[in-house]
């Protein structure tokens, strides 16, 4: 089983320690970004969404005309594109960049991001409407001919695309709430989880994997840390109680930047209820941050020393995760750093990654 490394991409400088500088789009930024990612040895980066971020397709492309290797996972919300027109789009960019692009489903757990871009349904009517989305992208995709498809919110008559993957386009997807799970199983090549704890992690593994079976389907995991290591591990907890001061003073306008609100999402409500029972877990998984910010976005950190974190990581590795997303506080500076998390991480992989390679 080979273990893939996801970073993240953004156009502007900035983190939830670190004040947002600059406009909302900087390429000689992005581009610095992007390949300090690819020399460190990451295999893809997000791009990620919401209703204030500039347009993720634009972006990839950028990306991927701005490296070598690298990969990108695209970010999309189902219901604001029509699906065929999605399907094209994703088609087109892996027709200039093959095998470079993969999608992630996010149907959107907060309301009021919806409604900034039009749409006031609900998040049940969403995985509903994100599940029909999916079939259908799937058949642009796949059908050599054309084809109908009659649903609740898509209707389609004689739709084919001149324009088809080159190979699979893989669909990521992320959720927490039993809808999620529902079509996340139906539809997902790697399902996306936040940091918990490792008890918490196969928990969900099993859920996805009891949902995923009805479908003959046996999807990969992900799971989104964020990092805080150095070379002792007293210097990483001093730097993780920096990091969580700053967080502090600015969380308010960390989340006009995101525009996001995470009490009514699944999957932040059980960083907090972790963060609620103890501040630390298993070996290091610190949950300060996700309370100081309500966990919006992935927001638990593994604290150590390089040695210690990469030990950490490889333990979500021993319980079935084969992605790894870990993004910093200090975005370029930590996507250099994080090139020694992957190699150790790699080293003591090794074994299990020639096992699947021979496979």
């Amino acid at each position: 089983m080979s273990i893939e490394f996801i970073g993240i991409a953004s156009t502007s400088a900035g983190s939830e320690s670190q004040a947002w500088s600059g406009p909302a789009v900087d390429p000689d930024y992005l581009e610095r970004l992007v390949r300090t990612h690819e020399d460190a040895g990451f295999d893809r980066v997000l791009v990620a969404h919401t209703s204030a971020m500039p347009d993720g397709f634009v972006i990839t492309d950028q990306i991927l005309s701005r490296t070598t290797t690298l990969k990108v996972l695209l970010a999309h919300r189902p219901g604001f594109t029509a699906p065929t027109i999605a399907a094209r789009q994703f088609a087109t960019l892996d027709a200039f960049h093959p095998g470079r692009v993969a999608l992630h489903v996010i149907t959107g757990g907060d309301d009021a991001d919806q409604a900034r871009d039009g749409d006031l349904t609900d998040k049940v009517t969403r995985y509903r409407r994100t599940d029909e989305f999916l079939d259908v992208l799937r058949r642009e995709w796949e059908s050599a001919e054309p084809f109908d498809y009659d649903g609740d919110f898509y209707t389609v008559r004689g739709a084919r695309s001149s324009v088809l993957p080159d190979g699979r386009i893989p669909i990521y997807f992320g959720g927490a709430s039993a809808d999620a799970v529902r079509v996340g199983g139906k539809h997902a090549d790697v399902y996306a989880f936040w940091g918990e704890p490792i008890a918490g992690i196969v928990e969900r593994i099993r859920e996805v994997r009891a949902a995923a079976e009805p479908y003959g389907r046996s999807p990969r995991f992900s799971v989104s840390l964020r990092p805080i290591a150095a070379e002792t591990e007293q210097a990483a907890w001093q730097r993780a109680a920096d990091i969580l001061e700053v967080t502090q003073q600015q969380v308010g306008e960390l989340k006009k930047v995101f525009n996001l609100d995470g009490s009514a999402q699944v999957g932040s409500q059980r960083l907090l209820r972790y963060a609620d029972q103890a501040e630390v877990h298993d070996k290091r998984l610190w949950t300060a941050l996700a309370k100081a910010t309500g966990a919006v976005g992935n927001s638990t950190a593994l604290v150590g020393s390089y040695e210690q974190v990469a030990e950490s990581l490889v333990d979500y590795v021993n319980v079935g995760v084969s992605t790894l997303l870990i993004r910093g506080f200090a975005p370029l500076e930590d996507a250099r750093d994080y090139g020694t998390l992957i190699r150790l991480v790699r080293e003591q992989t090794a074994d299990r990654e020639a096992v699947g390679a021979s496979a």
